[in-house]
């Protein structure tokens, strides 16, 4: 269970509880570990992310908010099987029915292709992605639900996307950047992400926010599958979430793997936390 949600398996509706705050939250564990390259070990990053948020402190500062006071559910993992496809539709179903509770889903990756699955649940008309690489791919080794190609199938695929921002990605193949260039993709470099800031683009829009841990540099986060280097500071992923979070109806951190100290299993985790406090805080603090 994430530290500060209440337990779903035991019975407990958090998502249900009006006294619980101005937010309602719905934690779902996602162990994909299908198409992950280089590295494979993403089927361990829900259980890493939930473990080493263990030492946070309920409370947080800047916003004035004790955690477990802002009703978010543990719903646990969706159990992952060989069959990608039928897994994407069974966990897109699971959070479907967090959006149709009036609920945020924050999905805890798991290889990025579970991405899909949050898109098509909350059909955003923007996707907020923060990533080392592009995943525009239209199939990788064949095979069109990649982790490599998920951005593109969220763009191509969920018809409520209307504009794809890719924050931090410094890799692509030559048809990717190619792809990139189209009206609905912006690309934001790593040396421009600290500068950056959504303005009104996002106001008035649905927007969906997914972070792959690959977007931070190696050296801070190197629990993941396909490490790039000359990557992002964990501040400026903090100060992203931060912002998009008010905005968002929906929420993921992926590719957390287990070949690390915990590094990047706690950055997750504290993302995970940040977005939950600025979401419910409306942007105010």
């Amino acid at each position: 269970m994430f530290p500060g949600a209440s337990d779903e398996r035991e019975g407990i509706d958090a998502a249900a509880d009006a006294d619980r705050g101005d937010a309602n939250f719905v934690v779902v564990g996602a162990p994909l570990d299908a198409t992950t390259t280089f590295q494979p070990g993403t089927r361990f990053g829900p259980q890493r992310i939930r473990t080493f948020a263990e030492p946070f402190d309920d409370y947080d500062h800047r916003t004035g908010q004790q955690f477990s006071e802002l009703g978010v559910v543990d719903h646990g993992d969706v159990r992952a099987w060989d069959d990608v496809a039928a897994y994407l539709d069974y966990l897109t179903s699971t959070l479907r029915e967090a959006v149709w509770n009036d609920a945020v889903p924050l999905t805890l990756g798991g290889e990025h292709t579970v991405s899909l699955s949050g898109a098509r649940a909350v059909e955003p008309e923007v996707f907020v992605c923060l990533d080392a690489h592009l995943d525009l791919y239209g199939a990788y080794d064949g095979n069109p639900l990649s982790h490599a190609a998920v951005t593109r199938r969220i763009i191509e695929d969920v018809d409520s996307v209307e504009k794809a921002i890719i924050l931090g990605a410094r890799t692509g193949s030559e048809a990717e950047w190619e792809r990139a260039a189209a009206d609905d993709v912006t690309v934001v470099p790593p040396e421009d992400v600290a500068d950056w800031d959504p303005g009104d683009r996002l106001a008035e829009r649905n927007v969906y926010l997914s972070v792959d841990i690959d977007a931070a540099d190696p050296g801070y986060a190197p629990g993941t599958g396909t490490t790039e280097p000359f990557g992002l500071e964990p501040r400026e992923l903090r100060d992203v979430v931060r912002a998009v979070a008010p905005h968002a109806d929906g929420f993921d951190v992926v590719e957390v793997n287990d070949r690390d100290d915990g590094q990047a299993a706690a950055l997750a985790a504290k993302l995970v936390r940040e977005f939950v406090f600025s979401h419910a805080a409306g942007g105010e603090a």
